[in-house]
């Protein structure tokens, strides 16, 4: 008997075996998950007919090689399956080696982010609209220097109460 790959800890506790193959397993993940295929590609910025394709197995609609590799290791990241198990299916299921792991020890390691830490393309954090306000005070305070400074022409100053007044 295989060994299972990933327990759902849902309701109904799926168990994805390792016979199925690597379309079908991140399927019945993202399945158990109750996450739709758009949704999957709008947070891995990857097109639905790609993740369709990985997950029908048509390895001919797929980029092969790093391509391949990077959208499985994604997915699975996603799903927060096993990625070496599945990355390990991948290169059984399609021939390809696996690439070896290279380790080397950061000087700081930071907290780890996990696929809900990264924005969707369409939260905006309002930024934007604090460089613009920073920007037009400059610009307003720019302005009233040149007026105090005298060096704009009377010409330009339309209201009354910004031409220099005559006290003699």
């Amino acid at each position: 008997m295989t060994p299972p790959l990933l327990k759902q800890q849902a309701d109904d506790a799926s168990v994805v075996n390792l016979r199925d193959g690597v379309g079908a397993t991140l399927k019945a993940l993202r399945q158990a998950r109750r996450v739709t295929l758009s949704e999957v590609s709008t947070r891995l910025k990857y097109s639905a007919r790609q993740l369709q394709a990985l997950e029908n197995e048509q390895w001919a609609d797929l980029p092969s090689g790093l391509p391949l590799r990077g959208l499985v290791k994604n997915y699975a990241r996603f799903l927060e399956a096993d990625v070496d198990a599945i990355m390990t299916m991948l290169g059984n299921q399609t021939g390809e080696a696996a690439t070896p792991k290279v380790s080397i020890s950061p000087v700081n390691t930071g907290p780890e982010f996990t696929p809900t830490d990264l924005p969707v393309q369409s939260e905006s954090g309002g930024f934007s609209w604090v460089w613009f306000i920073v920007i037009l005070l400059v610009i307003v305070a720019a302005a009233f220097y040149a007026i105090d400074r005298g060096w704009l022409p009377e010409s330009w100053l339309v209201f009354e109460w910004l031409r220099p007044s005559a006290n003699p």
